[in-house]
């Protein structure tokens, strides 16, 4: 099993969005970023684990755990001209972007803010706390994971 963290802004799309969706269920569409690209469609199993980052608020930081529910497929929303995610140069035949389905397994106990998280010295070296990151789905090792699930318990 392989552990990640994706990152969602939740006026967009938010940890309570995909609690209800249906099955809590839900396809992570939009990336249009190669080596994220390249993580969900070759790298993301079903049954890995991810953290729910909710970014671009005050303050960001996790705010759940979902479990990736399929394999990596092509991301429909790129063939949509309607789609805000349209991409006219990618080919049904040969796509260009990937999404995987995403399923909502619970909300932390608490919220752990960015700002938390890099004062933390055993995410160090986590891309998430390093400068200049903007990836929205990075890997996470599981001593990051341990040490994320050790911090909510912390609060607790």
């Amino acid at each position: 099993m392989a552990y990640w963290l994706m990152k969602s802004e939740p006026d967009v799309y938010g940890i309570d969005d995909l609690a209800a969706a249906p099955d809590g269920t839900d396809h992570w569409d939009g990336v249009r970023n190669y080596q994220v690209r390249n993580m969900m469609r070759d790298r993301m199993q079903p049954g890995d684990l991810a953290f729910f980052y909710h970014s671009n608020t005050k303050p960001p930081g996790i705010a759940g755990i979902m479990e990736i529910a399929s394999v990596g497929y092509p991301d429909h929303t790129a063939f949509d001209p309607e789609s805000k995610y349209y991409d006219p140069k990618s080919d049904p035949d040969n796509p260009r972007w990937y999404m995987v389905d995403v399923r909502f397994v619970r909300r932390l106990s608490r919220y752990l803010p960015l700002d938390e998280l890099k004062a933390n010295p055993a995410l160090a070296e986590m891309p998430l706390v390093k400068k200049g990151n903007r990836l929205s789905v990075m890997p996470v090792t599981e001593e990051q994971w341990q040490a994320i699930l050790a911090m909510e318990q912390a609060g607790d």
